[in-house]
């Protein structure tokens, strides 16, 4: 494959197929939101800072004309997700929605499946200790919680903590030993994160489970109608090989 790729990226999977990408002579271009202050960076070219929305993408798009769109960003980012959408099919870029499955419990797992940051605030509000783990954009709505919150993010919120909060700057990934000691030094009795999948950050679910805390998760947001869904890095590079991403005029390529 030849021909420029633009990877919507900023976690994992994303990384990951960058360096496919670029290992198989692909001409492959990384975008990051620029929301966290020390992002772990891809290989090859990497572009950073939002386009502004559906209409900034789409005349990007129409300016730099890439063969194909990947967006590989975190499960939650709604907008970037629905701006990708809105842009590819004004502008009839092929785009892929590379996302991993969320968690499934096992059958000694005390989790709810909860549909807002907000419906999770009202379910452990009568907790003790709680372990937020949702990462520092949506703290603001556990802000009147009136027990020890345990605050664990990337980078500083900017919205308000809880009288008893603890912020914990830390980055995964997080070994189960490290889940389990954190745990029981914090007497933590609720962990609260979203169900965001992979294995960088699943630790904390084991040693809840271990300890028989319970666990609520949000759900994901709802992806755009119409949109090509994969779930691993190896599925993209097919979906990818199956267009012809060779530049304009190269050989063997179809006259139009």
């Amino acid at each position: 494959m030849t021909g420029q790729v633009l990877v919507l990226g900023g976690t994992a999977e994303a990384r990951a197929l960058a360096a496919a990408l670029l290992a198989g002579g692909v001409d492959v271009l990384s975008s990051l939101a620029g929301r966290v202050a020390e992002p772990v960076l891809p290989e090859g070219p990497v572009r950073i800072g939002g386009f502004g929305g559906a209409t900034g993408l789409a005349d990007w798009l129409a300016e730099h004309r890439p063969r194909a769109v990947v967006d590989a960003t975190h499960p939650f980012a709604a907008q970037i997700t629905a701006s990708a959408a809105t842009a590819a099919t004004e502008r009839g870029t092929p785009l892929l929605r590379l996302q991993r499955p969320g968690w499934t419990p096992g059958p000694d797992d005390s989790w709810q499946f909860v549909e807002s940051l907000t419906a999770a605030a009202r379910v452990v509000a009568g907790y003790r200790s709680v372990f937020l783990t949702t990462g520092r954009q949506g703290v603001g709505v556990f802000a009147a919680l009136p027990g020890r919150v345990l605050v664990r993010s990337v980078d500083p919120p900017t919205e308000p903590l809880p009288a008893g909060a603890t912020l914990l700057l830390d980055r995964g990934p997080f070994s189960l030993a490290d889940e389990l000691a954190l745990m029981r030094e914090r007497a933590v009795d609720v962990v609260v994160t979203k169900d965001s999948g992979g294995h960088l950050t699943e630790a904390k679910l084991a040693a809840a489970r271990e300890l028989g805390i319970p666990v609520v998760l949000v759900r994901r947001p709802a992806l755009p109608d119409g949109v090509a869904v994969v779930a691993t890095v190896a599925e993209a590079l097919t979906w990818l090989e199956q267009l012809d991403l060779r530049p304009p005029g190269a050989p063997g390529r179809p006259r139009r």
